[in-house]
């Protein structure tokens, strides 16, 4: 590569504004600027990919919603409701509040399609429950928290799987039927570790919900539970798309809290619109700022030069699978999930395609190696927002996550070698691929 070229000279402003703290997305955008002023073309255009990428992408408008319904949730008294269930159902059994943990996100997977919403909202409160009384180590139910929280934009909806989307134009419809098991296998691997390691530390056992109880439990909690059929039954019965779904989402659980659970009021319903509005606009900025670069590369030619590229290697279909995983793998140790998606996968895509690997299936594996970076050290997301929630050094947390992080990567190289786990359920609605 030629260093003085415009786009050599991009990537060194893009990286260079990062350093000096300028948030990515605006790097990305000055960046984008100065190649097309290098290589003497109408800088312009990167207003133009803008506006024609953020305004008339329709599926973009299912990510503000699922952060709304997933703020609307953790202000009103769901997460209470469904804890108080996941516990009656699990808590009995030895480590049954850490099982507890893992249940909850397999819910709440099928609500909010965010694991940083679900680490903020629901974590919170299995810190507290796990640890008083002293029953586990703050840094274990931290631990944990960070990696249940992973399973939730795995299972549907999923905010990775829109973004992805996005950029491979995949069906966001089969995309979210393909986590399903995948997801699913990820919890159970979770729990698995769970009873192994409360056995040898010997973990508390809750007091049983008596049976009576049970019944009461279970209605109070069954219209937070609808949530994720009414969602996953409006999308594969044809009746909404998924665009349609999240807004249905973020209704269905206002109208929820607000008038059969009474526990949202107009200043909370303020702050829950004020908050999913920051979030929003920040990843907004990225996405605009990853659609100006994305034409930059594709001017240059890259994705189709390595598709080029790694065809004339003979690298098989398999072998490509493996080199993505290690590379995302890797990225997710430096770089936030989202950038990866925006940036890297744009350019794997076309060579996915060229090597017959089936989108839905690459996706499902991108966006599970994406969720693995936001618990791997030393930059994983969750980890440093679980260390300020728990108030405890992220060394403890790092080496109480390392067991349930092998089990997950080995999920990732299951569904890796063995597509059918993935587009099982896909092909079961009618999917092709």
């Amino acid at each position: 590569m030629n260093l003085t070229s415009p786009f050599s000279l991009a990537i060194l402003a893009i990286v260079t504004l990062s350093l000096f703290g300028l948030p990515i997305g605006h790097a990305m955008i000055g960046g984008s600027i100065l190649y097309l002023f290098l290589a003497g073309l109408d800088m312009g255009t990167a207003a133009e990919q803008l506006l024609n990428g953020m305004y008339t992408s329709y599926i973009l408008l299912a990510v503000p919603l699922f952060i709304l319904s997933a703020e609307i949730m953790n202000t009103g008294s769901m997460t209470e409701r469904l804890l108080r269930f996941c516990d009656a159902m699990v808590g009995r059994f030895r480590g049954g509040l850490a099982q507890v943990n893992v249940i909850q996100s397999i819910i709440f997977a099928g609500m909010s399609g965010s694991a940083i919403a679900d680490a903020a909202g629901t974590g919170k409160m299995m810190q507290k429950m796990m640890t008083q009384d002293g029953k586990y180590t703050p840094s274990f139910a931290a631990a944990l928290t960070a990696a249940s929280s992973v399973i939730g934009p795995i299972i549907p909806p999923s905010i990775p799987m829109v973004v992805y989307a996005l950029v491979s134009d995949a069906s966001i419809g089969y995309l979210f039927l393909g986590g399903v098991v995948p997801g699913l296998l990820m919890g159970l691997s979770q729990m698995a570790i769970i009873a192994v390691i409360a056995k040898k530390r010997n973990f508390p056992v809750e007091a049983p919900v008596p049976v009576r109880e049970l019944p009461g439990i279970t209605i109070r909690a069954f219209p937070a539970l609808m949530m994720p059929v009414v969602l996953l039954g409006g999308i594969y019965s044809g009746v909404m798309t998924p665009t349609e779904a999240a807004a249905v989402a973020a209704a269905y659980a206002y109208l929820i809290s607000a008038l059969l659970y009474r526990t949202v009021t107009l200043k909370s319903t303020y702050r829950s619109l004020l908050s999913s509005a920051r979030t929003t606009a920040s990843i907004g900025m990225l996405i605009a700022g990853a659609l100006v670069f994305n034409y930059v590369v594709t001017i240059e030619n890259i994705p189709d030069a390595l598709a080029a590229y790694l065809q004339a290697h003979e690298l098989s279909p398999l072998a490509f699978l493996i080199l993505v995983n290690v590379v995302l793998l890797l990225l997710g140790c430096l770089l936030e999930g989202t950038t990866i998606l925006l940036i890297i996968i744009p350019v794997l895509v076309p060579t996915a395609q060229a090597l017959g690997v089936d989108l839905v299936h690459f996706g499902v594996v991108v966006v599970v190696n994406i969720m693995l970076g936001l618990v791997t050290p030393p930059y994983g997301l969750l980890l440093f927002i679980m260390t300020n929630i728990a108030k405890v050094p992220l060394r403890d947390i790092v080496r109480d996550i390392l067991p349930f992080l092998f089990a997950m990567i080995a999920s990732l190289a299951l569904i890796t070698f063995v597509p059918g786990l993935v587009l099982f359920l896909p092909r079961l609605f009618g999917y092709q691929g």
